[in-house]
């Protein structure tokens, strides 16, 4: 299984930009596609993002579409998540884990301890 640690949250304006990375350990990184969660105070976690194994093919939720990048780069046993146009909507503590291609479920319920990013009006 993968593990993982993020980082690069923080605290910016309505309309600023950040890039959120997923630290991998693990030599079979490569093997897993990855996905982008987040969870706001009160509410449940939900889908942001998700890059097959390859880096080839992605999918965004329609919250973050047309906004949000995710990228990877197997060579670092990284993923990336860089967040443009950020909305006071996008506060949440965002994680990273393995999924399922498709349904875009996350393979474990073994959540790290995310990164908080925070959006200010």
């Amino acid at each position: 299984q993968v593990q993982v640690v993020e980082s690069g949250g923080g605290l910016v304006q309505a309309g600023g930009s950040l890039r959120l990375s997923c630290a991998a350990s693990g030599r079979t990184f490569s093997n897993y596609h990855m996905g982008w969660f987040r969870q706001a105070p009160g509410k449940e976690r939900e889908f942001v993002a998700a890059i097959n194994w390859s880096g080839g093919a992605t999918v965004y939720a329609d919250s973050v579409k047309g906004r949000f990048i995710i990228s990877r780069d197997n060579a670092e046993n990284t993923v990336y998540l860089q967040m443009n146009s950020l909305k006071p909507e996008d506060t949440a503590v965002y994680y990273c884990a393995a999924v399922s291609w498709g349904s875009y479920y996350p393979r474990s319920n073994d959540w790290g301890q995310g990164t908080q990013v925070t959006v200010s009006s």
